[in-house]
């Protein structure tokens, strides 16, 4: 009599922690997936303001250099992702450099991100513009790292979930930091390039 009321509730009890587990794990992966975010959230503030006090004193002219900031900016010492933070990776990350020029009213100051064509050569002449006019289009006066889309005019970057069944989806925030250009890898008494 007793074997026959057990059989039953052995069933039920199983059924139960079956659905008890899914549930469990569905806000178990939810949580580690919105922690993933966050992580990401300030993670990303940290990479642009690493990579922008990076170029402010480093030589802008010398392309292993410029890698060498976008990966430290990741947290790398090579190129790849930021650790639990695909897709994001040094490729996601742009140094713009900017002068400070009055607008053409002659009103205010703005800044304006230097072409490529105007970009000085080298760290030295860079810092002979700015002595000669440091209000001119091709002084560096502020340096500007953003969290950007590769090939893309700065596009938001996709969020990419590590378990796609929590339905987060979204842009990542757009992360940027500028800083005031301090040496761009000047040395004095370097020789001045064309």
């Amino acid at each position: 009599m007793w074997a026959t009321k057990r059989q039953p509730q052995r069933g039920a009890t199983v059924a139960e922690f079956a659905l008890s587990v899914v549930m469990f794990l569905g806000a178990l992966f939810f949580v580690i997936e919105a922690m993933r975010v966050l992580y990401l959230w300030n993670t990303l503030q940290e990479a642009t303001r690493r990579a922008a006090y990076l170029a402010a004193v480093s030589d802008f002219s010398n392309p292993a250099v410029m890698d060498a900031i976008r990966q430290s900016a990741v947290l790398r010492g090579g190129a790849g992702h930021l650790p639990l933070g695909a897709p994001v990776s040094d490729a996601h990350i742009r140094i713009d450099y900017l002068s400070l020029t009055r607008s053409a009213d002659g009103g205010g100051l703005a800044m304006t991100p230097i072409a490529a064509a105007d970009m000085p050569a080298c760290p030295a002449r860079a810092h002979f513009n700015c002595v000669a006019n440091p209000y001119g289009p091709s002084c560096i006066r502020f340096v500007r790292a953003r969290l950007c889309a590769p090939g893309t005019d700065c596009d938001a970057v996709n969020y990419q979930p590590i378990f796609p069944l929590t339905g987060i989806h979204h842009a990542l925030s757009q992360a940027t930091t500028i800083a005031k250009a301090e040496s761009l890898g000047y040395q004095p008494g370097s020789p001045l390039c064309p």
